[in-house]
């Protein structure tokens, strides 16, 4: 049967209620939409609504008994962080909306193919439009948040309504929904708001990683403290990997309290507690010697001798070395011992000391340290490569260094395929290091940068340098940094390729470069690199609102309510869409054909086709059906007959029968 598409994002409550019916289906009630109660079958407010609206819910009280002696019941006391406006945050959480991701061409770069992605907008909904397609699939997010200084500004939302109050105003253009404000020390929920804030943000990240996935979050003094709960409530207290300690400055700034504070956090949790990182590039490569030619290539000679403390007996035994015999409490067993040696592993100093052979090629790198400081660059580093590249001075406050997100990259996303997302995107510093390092090691990792269009200072060096908003500014710095990394990478793949012109000259002569390796190192092809981006930018729904409450519309309305999508929005505006709702990955290529006289947009080749033309007649369908897409969307309207769309599901099932059909 034909269905329609529902265009909005997911609805936890509901799903939440489904897993729970599966464990306790004597929990399971149900209540009319838009109720909202304290106690099963009494009503609060005195809503009125459409008699046949029900839903499922839960019967409280009876899952406490099923649950019982284990729930916390109500005034008992617990270990927790509590806070006004927790229950509005996690209802916020759960709330679907009805938005939608517009396609903004004339603002990408590649956006035929590129795999990368900027979003324009509230990061909140962003997080909600992207759950059908990127749950479970984003190996690191890294965010930086506004810290809560009484300075800064944050999101102010404001959802103490209920969950269908809310998804019906979320159709609407609520530009009070996506405004920042400065959240000063004098306001008396000034915690309380910035946790509201960040709490769903957190919630809604997590379903996004992979089971692998990891976290990282910037922070400072004033709410680390706070960040670390809420986090071991969302991520769980075993999921904690580190908290980082950041030298972010070399000047330090005078905090007020006599001291100079010179450091940020970055909190690194994960999806699961078994989730292994990755390691960190050796910085000592020139240590690694090959004295003996062997064959597995340089290495590093590491003690073999461990102290007494704590040494187990059977690690304690006697080694025969060209100087004699020597019993000393060994960091390997005898039997491991004598693998290594038959293995060539086993080296002796000149005092006859045995050391073991630590190969480069075998070494996994180093372990991260929590305290990071010239290797992971400072703000005013990041001030300059920000600088350098848009050629303007103060154009961003504190822009991330570079070598901050390669430090973190190579441990949260050494995958080299991996999703990397940044919902605080900022000036854009995370889709900088991910083409960086992609030009680096010729890896494949896309990003997803997100970032509310907040309007710049009219005073400021970015308002005048033409930057409207901060968002502005981000794009711009991809923009230039994309070509940077790519023109740099052309001339090294030029340099490569002369130098192996001139070896093979001399080889062909006879003659040899000194210390001349055997194969030139590698050199990722520019050609292979992804530059590009996908600007979407966050809208209300291409729908009228007779789709989402068609109740509400009075019969005197009906003539305007016989097209069911706004008039100023194009074929591609609702493809996107459609490409949210039915879960399909925003940066597959698209394709525009014309089929009997009507245009058609094929997503993958064949994935998806889309029409959403006027006048639909059988003769067309028959030619669309013959292409075997995998789904197809129409336009509900946009058939020339009753009869056509009743015939629709006849034709596909006679000529291709596992496509999947629906309208909007």
């Amino acid at each position: 049967m034909m269905t329609k598409l529902t265009l909005h994002s997911p609805d936890f409550t509901q799903a939440n209620i489904a897993k729970l019916a599966e464990l306790f289906p004597n929990c399971v009630t149900e209540i009319k939409d838009g109720q909202s109660k304290d106690e099963l079958g009494r009503m609060k407010g005195g809503v009125k609504i459409h008699p046949s609206s029900l839903k499922y819910a839960i019967d409280f009280d009876q899952l406490r008994q099923e649950l019982s002696p284990f729930v916390v019941e109500g005034p008992q006391e617990r270990y927790q962080l509590n806070w006004p406006g927790k229950r509005e945050a996690l209802l916020t959480a759960n709330a679907p909306i009805a938005k939608t991701l517009r396609p903004c061409r004339e603002e990408s770069v590649n956006f035929d193919s590129t795999q990368n992605l900027f979003i324009e907008g509230d990061n909140l909904d962003a997080l909600k439009l992207l759950q059908e397609i990127y749950l479970g699939k984003v190996k690191m997010i890294y965010i930086d948040p506004p810290y809560n200084t009484g300075k800064e500004f944050i999101y102010d939302d404001d959802f103490s309504e209920d969950t269908a109050s809310y998804f019906q105003r979320s159709n609407q253009k609520d530009e009070a929904g996506q405004r920042m404000v400065a959240n000063t020390e004098t306001n008396g929920r000034f915690h309380s708001d910035w946790l509201s804030m960040m709490y769903p943000r957190l919630k809604l990240a997590r379903n996004l990683l992979r089971d692998d996935g990891v976290i990282f979050i910037s922070i400072d003094d004033h709410e680390a403290h706070n960040l670390r709960k809420i986090c071991n409530e969302i991520f769980g207290e075993d999921n904690f990997k580190a908290n980082i300690v950041w030298r972010r400055t070399v000047s330090g700034a005078v905090s007020g309290q006599g001291f100079s504070v010179s450091h940020d956090h970055v909190l690194c949790y994960s999806k699961n507690s078994n989730t292994e990182l990755g390691r960190l590039p050796v910085d000592d490569e020139k240590e690694y010697k090959n004295p003996d030619n062997d064959p597995r290539g340089g290495y590093k000679a590491q003690k073999l001798e461990r102290t007494l403390e704590g040494a187990r007996p059977s690690m304690t035994f006697e080694i025969l070395t060209p100087s004699g015999s020597i019993t000393r409490t060994w960091a390997v067993s005898p039997q491991k011992f004598q693998e290594l040696l038959l293995d060539n592993r086993i080296i002796f100093s000149k005092s006859g000391t045995p050391y073991y052979k630590q190969f480069l090629a075998e070494y996994r790198g180093k372990l991260p340290n929590t305290w990071w400081g010239k290797e992971a660059g400072n703000n005013q580093e990041g001030s300059k490569e920000l600088s350098s590249l848009l050629g303007n001075k103060n154009l961003f406050t504190n822009p991330k260094p570079l070598k901050l997100l390669l430090q973190l990259l190579l441990i949260g996303a050494s995958d080299q395929e991996s999703i990397v997302l940044d919902f605080f995107s900022g000036s854009a510093t995370t889709a900088h290091a991910v083409m960086s390092l992609n030009a680096e090691d010729g890896s494949q990792r896309k990003f997803i940068m997100v970032q509310i269009p907040e309007p710049c200072d009219d005073k400021s060096e970015a308002y005048k340098a033409g930057y409207k908003t901060i968002a502005e500014i981000g794009k711009e710095r991809i923009r230039r940094a994309g070509l940077k990394i790519k023109d740099e990478l052309e001339s090294k793949a030029e340099g490569t390729m002369m130098k192996d012109e001139e070896k093979t000259r001399l080889k062909d002569e006879g003659g040899r470069m000194k210390g001349e390796e055997e194969s030139s190192s590698f050199i990722p092809q520019p050609s292979s690199l992804d530059i590009g981006f996908r600007v979407l930018k966050i809208d209300s729904s291409n729908m009228k609102d007779v789709y989402y409450t068609p109740d509400a519309v009075q019969q005197t309305h009906l003539f305007d309510q016989i097209d069911n999508i706004r008039e100023d929005r194009t074929p591609e505006d609702l493809l996107f869409q459609v490409l949210l709702d039915w879960g399909v990955d925003l940066t597959l290529p698209i394709t525009q054909e014309s089929i009997a006289g009507k245009t058609v947009l094929f997503v993958d080749d064949n994935a998806l086709a889309a029409c959403f033309d006027a006048d639909i007649n059988e003769a067309f369908v028959k030619e669309l059906a013959a292409r075997h897409p995998l789904r197809v969307v129409f336009r509900d309207a946009g058939f020339i007959s009753d009869s056509v769309k009743i015939n629709i599901e006849q034709i596909f099932k006679l000529i291709s029968p596992t496509t999947e059909i629906k309208t909007l």
